[in-house]
C-alpha cells in the first residue's frame, strides 16, 4: 500500500508520527467506455472552452469566481491555510462511538506509526480499547479539512473514519414521510416478532458483492456467443390492507427456512 498522507496525531501534548493509508477499495468490474460504432476507447480531455484546444496539466490553475472575475490560487495560498492542520491530525475530544450517527461516516483509512512513534501509537490504541472511546479530530487532506473519528480496528490497528460535517447532510423535510396515525397494536407486535426472529450477531464475512460475480458470468456467456435474457421483475406493491397477511407470511417463511 502507498501512504496518502504523512503527519502526526496530536494526542494531548503527545505527537504520534503516522502515515495514512486507504482502508477500502472498489469491488466493481473495470469496464471501459467505448464508441458503439467501432468499440474504440472513449478518452476525456481538458479543453479550453474558448479555443476548444486541449490544456496540459502544467498549465491548469484553480480559481474562485467573484463578480465575474477569477481569483487564481497558487500552491502557496493552499499551504498558508491552517498549515498546522496539514501536518497534525489533532484529537479535539473523545466520545463513545454509539454517540455518533453512522450517517456521518464516510471513507475509512488505516494509520501506521512512523519511526519513534510505535510506543505512543500502541499506548493510544490500548487506551481507546480500555476506555471504549474514540477520538474526534480534524486535519487537511487534498485541500480539504477532514472531520474524522479515530478508533481501534480489530484490536490491532488505529483506523480513521472520515466524517461528513452536519451541514453536508441534506434536509429530509421535502420527503413525504407518514406521521400521525400509529400502527395497529397487533401489527406492531407481529413486526416486533418478525424482527426478533431474524435477529443475530452481525458477521460481515457473510456478505459479499454478488452483482459483479453475476455480471462476470454474463460476460463469460457472451464470450461463448450465448445471449442473455433478463428476467422480468415486477416492482412489489404492498397495500395497507395486506400488512397483517404479509407479516404472517414472513414469519411462516422464516420458520420454514429454520426448519
Amino acid at each position: 500500500m502507498r501512504a496518502i498522507w504523512n503527519g502526526a496525531i496530536g494526542f494531548g501534548l503527545v505527537n504520534i508520527p503516522i502515515k495514512l493509508y486507504s482502508a477500502s477499495e472498489s469491488s466493481t468490474l473495470d469496464l471501459d467506455m467505448l464508441d458503439k460504432k467501432d468499440f474504440s476507447n472513449i478518452k476525456y480531455k481538458r479543453v479550453n472552452e474558448n479555443t476548444n484546444k486541449e490544456v496540459a496539466w502544467e498549465n491548469i490553475v484553480k480559481g474562485y469566481k467573484i463578480e465575474d472575475k477569477y481569483i487564481v490560487l497558487e500552491n502557496a495560498d493552499f499551504e498558508a491555510v491552517s498549515p498546522e492542520k496539514s501536518k497534525i491530525l489533532s484529537i479535539i475530544q473523545f466520545v463513545k462511538e454509539e454517540e455518533v450517527d453512522p450517517a456521518l461516516f464516510e471513507t475509512p483509512y488505516f494509520l501506521e506509526p512512523q519511526k519513534n512513534g510505535e510506543a505512543a501509537y500502541r499506548l493510544l490504541l490500548e487506551a481507546l480499547m480500555k476506555t471504549k472511546m474514540a477520538g474526534i479530530g480534524s486535519f487537511i487532506l487534498r485541500e480539504r479539512e477532514i472531520l474524522c473519528m479515530i478508533r481501534p480496528y480489530e484490536k490491532e490497528v488505529l483506523m480513521v473514519n472520515r466524517m461528513r460535517y452536519p451541514e453536508e447532510m441534506r434536509n429530509y423535510s421535502e420527503l413525504n414521510i407518514p406521521s400521525g396515525k400509529a400502527p395497529k397494536p397487533e401489527e406492531l407486535k407481529m413486526a416486533e416478532t418478525l424482527i426478533k426472529s431474524l435477529a443475530e450477531t452481525f458477521d460481515p464475512s457473510k456478505y459479499r458483492d454478488t452483482y459483479n460475480e453475476d455480471l462476470l458470468k454474463i460476460i463469460q456467456q457472451k464470450v461463448k456467443g450465448k445471449k442473455t435474457k433478463p428476467k422480468e421483475i415486477k416492482e412489489p406493491a404492498g397495500k395497507a390492507a395486506d400488512l397483517m397477511a404479509m407479516l404472517k407470511a414472513s414469519l411462516e417463511s422464516g420458520k420454514r427456512k429454520v426448519g
